[in-house]
């Protein structure tokens, strides 16, 4: 069995009693193995206690550093490396044995970061194909951190950093592997944080310097995007058929189409602020 001691794990939490038991078995492996829990009022705190998880509390003060930041800085990793995880996020098997070889090592490489691509649970089912998200999980903290955007007036996402990457002062590697993103929630769940998410988005648009900025702190998949006409249609063709997310069944289609909506949601979102 793998058994991973120069990398720790911290797993991102608030009200995560339903799957946190599921995510947390996958990381047994880690001999540090941290949850940095946001005042939560249902059992999180107790299900990652027992499954050898210590516990930090995080309370948001309305600023910087967020979160994820904070988490790099003050949630007593014993390592340097760091493999920040959202709380229904772990490593594949394939991932845990790569994770594993690189462990063996790790303390002369010179890499800030590593990018890792993920595997999603959509509609019950595990998507092989379509859109592919990749984030910046595995993570040197002492060369590697979240940046400061002028964000802190925007509706939508709070005391989690938003969607762009951490930036690295060192060279960022890529892992072969996958995370599973197993989203096991009702897919309700899905659209009421997408409909916050654009709500945050929509607010970048109206201020160019900041999108700009954040647009600048995305993988290179996020910057061409950001430059493209018509975005919804442009991602249902990519998600749907470019990248065959039709291979994934009716799962396949409505995650395309999902994803298609909350760009158009956006975009509806903007005209609006605009227009008031």
């Amino acid at each position: 069995m793998t058994h991973i001691t120069r990398i720790s794990a911290i797993v991102l939490t608030k009200n995560e009693e339903e799957g946190l038991a599921a995510t947390l078995r996958q990381l047994t492996c880690f001999e540090d193995l941290i949850v940095v829990d946001s005042n939560s009022d249902d059992e999180t705190v107790s299900i990652a206690q027992s499954h050898g998880a210590r516990v930090v509390n995080f309370t948001w003060d309305g600023q910087y550093p967020k979160k994820k930041q904070w988490s790099l800085e003050n949630a007593g990793a014993k390592n340097k490396w760091v493999l920040l995880l959202d709380a229904d996020e772990y490593p594949s098997s394939q991932l845990l044995a790569e994770l594993g070889q690189l462990d063996e090592t790790i303390e002369d490489n010179q890499n800030g970061a590593y990018d890792i691509h993920l595997s999603y649970r959509f509609a019950g089912k595990l998507l092989k194909h379509g859109h592919v998200v990749t984030k910046r999980s595995l993570l040197r903290a002492d060369r590697a951190w979240f940046p400061e955007v002028d964000d802190l007036d925007a509706p939508g996402i709070r005391e989690v950093e938003g969607h762009y990457q951490p930036e690295s002062s060192a060279a960022i590697g890529h892992l072969k592997s996958r995370l599973v993103h197993d989203d096991r929630d009702p897919v309700s769940s899905w659209f009421a944080r997408h409909n916050r998410y654009s709500d945050w988005e929509a607010h970048l648009r109206m201020n160019k310097k900041l999108r700009e900025d954040i647009a600048a702190k995305r993988t290179w998949k996020g910057r061409v995007f950001e430059k493209v006409p018509f975005k919804p249609l442009a991602f249902f063709v990519y998600s749907y058929f470019v990248r065959r997310g039709f291979l994934d069944g009716r799962a396949g289609f409505d995650y395309s189409f999902a994803l298609t909506a909350y760009y158009w949601q956006i975009g509806v979102k903007f005209r609006e602020l605009a227009r008031s």
